[in-house]
């Protein structure tokens, strides 16, 4: 039926090249034909709530927050990988030990380097 051992991957390589074209097609000429020609002062407008805007729009955030976030994400996954190994701690090999000690190794320096730069204390 098929000559070729590959002609479904190319089959496969044709469709996920032109699915994505033909949408970005229609969605080109959704916007040329539905789109108004000019942007007028209500749709340029900014809109919070049915309120209008008053003073500056610029907010600064502080990324300490951020850094919070980030390090409880990665101590938190932490468990992720501690968990299957404690559960077969007896039936694992010395190779498997060594390589969990590395990795809380490694997981140790990040908690010791993030306290070291004060990424840790509040401000």
């Amino acid at each position: 039926m098929n000559d070729h051992p590959y002609a479904f991957l190319a089959l496969f390589l044709g469709v996920a090249i032109a699915f994505p074209l033909i949408m970005l097609g229609v969605a080109g000429l959704w916007v040329k034909f539905f789109q108004p020609a000019k942007p007028g002062i209500l749709k340029n407008a900014t809109y919070e709530c049915g309120l209008a805007a008053t003073g500056d729009s610029w907010i600064q955030f502080k990324a300490h927050y951020y850094l919070y976030a980030i390090l409880f994400l990665i101590f938190d996954v932490e468990i992720l990988f501690l968990l299957p190994f404690a559960v077969a701690f007896t039936s694992l090999p010395v190779g498997a030990l060594v390589a969990m000690l590395v990795f809380i190794l490694l997981l140790a320096e990040g908690l010791v380097w993030s306290w070291h730069r004060g990424y840790l204390a509040w401000k």
